[in-house]
């Protein structure tokens, strides 16, 4: 049995063949740019909540943050993660009087601003990034040298998750799953699939559900969602299996969704139904939150938490993440390591069944 939160549920035994045989690579000219639910204990949670009330925590050597904090994004712009950050920074900016300035990153499937956590950020907690399970899962894909996913990282607080589906043009004539797999066995190796990137954990999800349905196709990796959305409205896609910033094309008809891969159908899209209730026996989600270079004063860390935990829970982030189905995940930083010690076991099991490289 895989742990809480895993990826995937369900995938091919371990003498099944090679990850790369079920569907090929194919270098991408990017488009125009464009769970886990953990449960606290109640005195940490009434400790974090209670110090909610400060603008700028007070620290041994003074005020924290003093000067504006730098936030990475792996990713390109556009989309649910850039907005929920946007907005987070502005909110950020009200409670601290200091900027949360934005940068993205986007590239090497979504590894850069850990890249630059470990060889360029100083552990002052002046720069954080956006940490997700490719940083976690990227050490197992490779023979060389890279980080300990672990602890060449401070973890400061787990946020939410991504929700995945499967999403194709209209004009495709697919209404549901089953036809889209139809196609691709009548024509293997021809119809193309978008993720934001190789070895991420919708790309693998997708290779499982290849290997399962014995079919080929193209995997094309961008840089985030949007530039998906983009190249399939523009039919240079032929399908999006990628996180649910496509559910404002979908609800305008421009797009059609044919599953989505949470456990439970999305109130936003009642009508499509999941990988598990199309016997695929899938659930995937990637669970998500904030990271700094390693060594960062616990005292920072906490502080950095406490402001974290106030903006996630202001009105107005808990009706962005309602409004695009993004789920509860907090983690505190304590919580939020251990669940990276975990993970990085799981990872490195299903690296090793799949026979997973990047090499």
């Amino acid at each position: 049995m895989l742990p809480a939160g895993a990826d995937t549920k369900a995938g091919p035994g371990p003498s099944g063949p090679p990850w790369r045989h079920a569907c090929r690579e194919e270098n991408n000219v990017p488009a125009s740019p464009l769970t886990r639910r953990a449960t606290l204990g109640a005195t940490l949670l009434g400790a974090t909540l209670g110090a909610m009330g400060l603008a700028a925590p007070a620290l041994g050597q003074g005020r924290f943050p003093n000067r504006p904090v730098r936030f990475l994004i792996p990713w390109a712009p556009g989309g649910n993660l850039d907005g929920f950050i946007r907005l987070q920074a502005e909110l950020f900016q009200q409670d601290t009087g200091q900027t949360l300035v934005i940068e993205n990153r986007p590239g090497a499937r979504g590894t850069l601003a850990a890249q630059y956590l470990l060889t360029q950020a100083k552990p002052d907690g002046y720069t954080l990034a956006h940490h997700h399970l490719s940083v976690i899962r990227h050490p197992f894909l490779t023979q060389r040298p890279t980080w300990d996913p672990v602890g060449d990282f401070t973890y400061v607080m787990q946020q939410t998750g991504f929700v995945f589906g499967h999403v194709v043009h209209p004009a495709s004539g697919w209404t549901t799953l089953a036809e889209m797999f139809a196609e691709a066995r009548r024509r293997p190796g021809e119809l193309t699939y978008g993720t934001s990137g190789i070895a991420t954990s919708n790309h693998l999800a997708m290779e499982e559900l290849c290997e399962k349905e014995g079919v080929q196709m193209v995997h094309v990796p961008y840089r985030g969602t949007s530039e998906n959305i983009t190249a399939t409205l523009a039919r240079q896609l032929d399908c999006i299996a990628n996180s649910n910033s496509w559910a404002p094309v979908v609800e305008a008809k421009q797009l059609r969704l044919l599953a989505v891969w949470t456990k439970d159908r999305l109130p936003r899209f009642p009508e499509v139904p999941t990988l598990t209730e199309l016997g695929y026996g899938m659930v995937v989600t990637s669970p998500y939150g904030i990271a700094g270079p390693k060594g960062m004063d616990p005292e920072i860390t906490e502080a950095l938490h406490q402001i974290f935990r106030k903006t996630q829970s202001h009105p107005r982030v808990q009706e962005f993440m309602a409004a695009n189905d993004m789920p509860d995940e907090y983690l505190g930083p304590a919580a939020y390591t251990a669940f990276a010690r975990e993970r990085a076991a799981y990872e490195k099991q299903m690296v090793t069944r799949l026979k997973l490289s990047i090499d």
